[in-house]
Order: C-alpha cells, then structure tokens, then sequence
C-alpha cells in the first residue's frame, strides 16, 4: 500500500447530530432489523446520499426511503 493511500484511509473525521430520542429509537430498531450497528446504517446511507448529484436530493432520499421501505412500515 503506497504512502497516499495509507493517508487517506486514516484520514476519519467524526460529528455529533442531535436527534429527538424517538428518532434515535427508530433508527437502532431499522438498524436491528438490518443486522447492522446504528452508526453504520447511518453511514451508508450518508455515502449513498453523497454519490448523487447535489441538486438531485429527492431522488437520493427517495431511494433510501424505498431501500428501506418494509422497515419503516414495521416502525409506523
């Protein structure tokens, strides 16, 4: 592995959201349900989101939305 590389897998930066503690609820039980660690499922969908076009939102969200659509039925 060449010295760039190593540099920018070790370049981790990390942030701190407020959430209301019933969103915080949601998100461990669609976290749960997809057997994987809340913070991961965040990060995923933040990657996915970040891989379209800015002015294209909507349609990111929207395919997050129904990726996980069976989830948040199961939470309502």
């Amino acid at each position: 592995m060449n010295k760039d590389a190593r540099k920018e897998e070790s370049s981790v930066a990390t942030i701190t959201i407020p959430i209301t503690e019933e969103r915080l609820l949601k998100l461990k039980e669609l976290a749960r349900e997809a057997n994987v660690a809340p913070e991961d499922l965040v990060r995923a969908s933040l990657e996915e989101w970040l891989k379209h076009p800015k002015d294209d939102f909507a349609r990111a969200a929207n395919y997050v939305i129904e990726k996980n659509i069976e989830l948040y039925r199961r939470l309502a």
